[in-house]
């Protein structure tokens, strides 16, 4: 355990290791739960604050979506709870939304961009075409948005307003799913209404979304991840790929080192790195997941981050101190460090 500059409570998460040296450190909050929910990790203490919880907290305004009547099949679900990375056949699935709402992309409030995946990125340029609001990872959930407001009769042009009916039940949705009220209200990357929570707050509400039972709303969110991970992200996407390679397990990364994870059988985490870097969240959070019984044998790579030099391993992204020390009072076997 450290502190801040400000004298608050961090926990060491994360280390990088480069030919026998620790070249860099993550610091930060995790919080993990047990398959019954109960606290079974608390690292670095409570945050003093609330975090702001970026794209890790799509799923529940894909909730919100879903509860204001937004008729959305599985990979439009998915796509609406995701931050995909602008390939054809993403765009494809936001233009059904919009198109059901009698929309076109000109209706979208997020801000124009290039695709993240970088074959079609490359392709775009070569024919000339320029950035786009459906080509940007948020598109899919400002189209669910906009078809929510569509079926209930509520403005369109003012839909990211944190006044509008459909943000208030966004919010509403966050503080009952997360069990915390909402303290801050902030602006996302994409233009969205931004609400706080905490990190054990993000835990219960992945965590929520799996239990709940088949064929609700919550449930239909996760399932709708889980079957068509493609959506969520894409080709080569941490949160796409652990989902696709770790059966059962729900996954939602964001920006400034947010993520969410929890498997089938209720064991979920939940952590915010403080200097923004998201390079570890996934091998830490399928980490403390395996420590908790969730098989993550499958992982791969996501678990074995390997640092170069020259092109060949020469170390690795491995768990900082503070998690080490929890891993190991789980029976979680100690990894060989490069």
């Amino acid at each position: 355990m450290t502190q801040s500059p400000a004298g608050v409570d961090l926990a060491e998460l994360a280390v990088v290791v480069r030919s026998g040296v620790a070249e860099s450190r993550h610091f930060g909050w995790l919080v993990a739960l047990d398959a019954d929910g109960a606290v079974a990790a608390n690292l670095g203490g409570t945050a003093p604050t609330q975090v702001l919880p970026r794209s890790t907290t799509k799923p529940l305004q894909a909730l919100a979506c879903l509860l204001a009547g937004a008729e959305l099949d599985a990979e439009e679900l998915a796509i609406a709870a995701g931050s995909h990375t602008g390939e054809d056949a993403h765009v494809d699935a936001v233009r059904r939304i919009l198109g059901r709402a009698g929309l076109d992309d000109s209706a979208l409030g997020c801000p124009v961009d290039w695709p993240e995946d970088e074959p079609t990125r490359e392709r775009l340029i070569r024919d000339g075409e320029t950035r786009s609001r459906v080509r940007m990872n948020c598109s899919g959930k400002h189209a669910a948005m906009l078809l929510a407001c569509v079926a209930n009769g509520w403005d369109t042009a003012s839909y990211l307003n944190p006044q509008h009916p459909l943000q208030q039940l966004v919010r509403d949705t966050v503080e009952r799913v997360a069990g915390v009220v909402v303290e801050h209200t902030a602006v996302d990357g994409c233009g969205a209404p931004l609400f706080s929570t905490t990190v054990e707050g993000l835990a219960r509400a992945f965590r929520a979304l799996v239990v709940a039972p088949e064929g609700t709303p919550e449930r239909r969110v996760a399932d709708a991840m889980r079957a068509h991970p493609f959506f969520v992200g894409g080709d080569n996407h941490a949160n796409s790929d652990t989902m696709t390679r770790v059966p059962g397990v729900l996954a939602k990364g964001g920006a400034e080192g947010v993520i969410g994870m929890a498997a089938a059988t209720g064991q979920a985490v939940a952590m915010k790195i403080v200097d923004g870097n998201p390079r570890a969240t996934t091998l830490l959070a399928l980490d403390v997941l395996g420590a908790l019984g969730v098989d993550i044998s499958a992982a791969g790579s996501l678990v074995d981050l390997r640092i170069l030099g020259g092109g060949v391993p020469v170390g690795a992204i491995v768990p900082g101190a503070d998690v080490e020390r929890w891993l190991t009072s789980t029976g979680a076997a100690a990894r060989e460090h490069a």
